[in-house]
């Protein structure tokens, strides 16, 4: 019998985070293992009044196109994609994985340069986004690998998604709207403000946010959501942070990572594993040793680090920043092929000022 959270969840996805109308070119990009939530996101979509295109993947198709093409193919974007990118209403994006780390051994440039190609196509789907031209969500099917990088077994996981969720709830909506409100209290508080500082035994560390937009996100653009995020003045980050969870990017898992900045720019970076796909990175583009986001996770449901960005960069309790491309509404000016979410937790101490004035202490807000 199918599981009836799954059918919640794709309700969630078509209804209330991306709410399709009637018309909409609505674009499904999922992996072959998320048949099941698939199914039901097209379901739900048809019945919307939407027009589905379809376009799934797989790891081992994956893995076949970057150990086999060339440097041209690899800069090669098809016509079909373009067009996609450019004109569809909406995007849903469904990730699954039969193993996660099934590019671990691809040569690096050759995932830089497929990055680097899709970067004006990036750029003009989140300036879409940021116009309200285009509405886009992105979810995860709870699977084996994603389990097992969690150290759970598959109920266990499936139990913890839809706890993150709240698709284990009766009125998942209800719950992402309430959410909504509590962030908002931050969001309307930070307006204004000039400076933040982090400090804690993991960061030190002074960013501009002057000039720059809060975005409260709940569960529109991701699902899993619970964050509330900005894009800090590119020139302006000044200090260090160690990152305490493992920054993990095309399946590489890099711990240890400490970056210096100084005017904004990572001077300095080191990592116990996986330093050099770190610095690979890192000279990606000019913008990749940048900051293009800065954010504090809210999603006190998710308490565990799985390896997955989608959930841990909303732990609550913990800030993330991102190297590189920034969002746009943000008023983000940062431009990136790359964009990088590194983790580290405030519960076991530190605290966020914004003008002086303390807002975030050991993991919690105290406005």
């Amino acid at each position: 019998m199918a599981d009836p959270r799954i059918t919640k969840l794709a309700n969630v996805l078509v209804d209330y985070s991306v709410s399709v109308q009637p018309g909409d070119w609505v674009m499904i990009n999922a992996h072959t293992l998320a048949e099941p939530l698939t199914e039901q996101v097209l379901k739900a979509v048809l019945q919307a009044g939407g027009n589905p295109t379809l376009l799934l993947s797989s790891d081992v198709l994956e893995e076949t196109y970057l150990r086999f093409s060339d440097q041209d193919q690899l800069q090669w974007i098809s016509p079909t994609t373009e067009m996609l990118f450019r004109q569809a209403d909406v995007r849903i994006a469904i990730m699954a994985a039969e193993n996660t780390r099934n590019l671990s051994n691809i040569d690096p440039q050759k995932e830089q340069l497929r990055q680097r190609a899709f970067h004006h196509l990036m750029e003009l789907f989140l300036n879409r986004a940021a116009e309200g031209d285009v509405r886009w969500t992105l979810t995860q099917y709870p699977c084996q690998a994603y389990a097992q990088d969690a150290e759970m077994s598959l109920g266990e996981y499936q139990d913890f998604l839809h706890a993150a969720t709240f698709t284990d709830r009766e009125d998942p909506v209800r719950h992402w709207q309430e959410l909504h409100e509590q962030q908002q209290k931050a969001v309307d508080w930070l307006k204004g403000k000039k400076e933040v500082s982090l400090k804690s035994p993991h960061a030190d560390l002074t960013l501009s946010i002057e000039g720059r937009t809060f975005i409260n996100s709940d569960g529109k653009n991701n699902m899993p959501s619970g964050e509330i995020f900005t894009g800090p003045v590119e020139d302006s980050a000044q200090g260090w942070v160690n990152f305490t969870y493992p920054a993990i990017m095309h399946n590489r898992e890099v711990s240890g990572v400490r970056l210096d900045f100084q005017e904004g720019k990572v001077v300095k970076a080191s990592a116990e594993k996986n330093e050099d796909f770190l610095h690979t990175m890192l000279e990606t583009d000019p913008g990749a040793s940048y900051l293009g986001e800065f954010a504090i996770g809210t999603n006190y449901g998710i308490q565990k680090f799985t390896k997955s960005i989608l959930f841990d960069e909303k732990i609550g309790g913990s800030f993330h920043m991102a190297i590189g491309a920034g969002y746009p509404e943000t008023g983000s000016q940062n431009k990136s092929a790359v964009h990088w979410d590194m983790i580290c937790d405030m519960r076991g101490g530190g605290e966020i000022t914004a003008d002086g004035e303390l807002f975030y202490e050991n993991g919690k807000f105290v406005i």
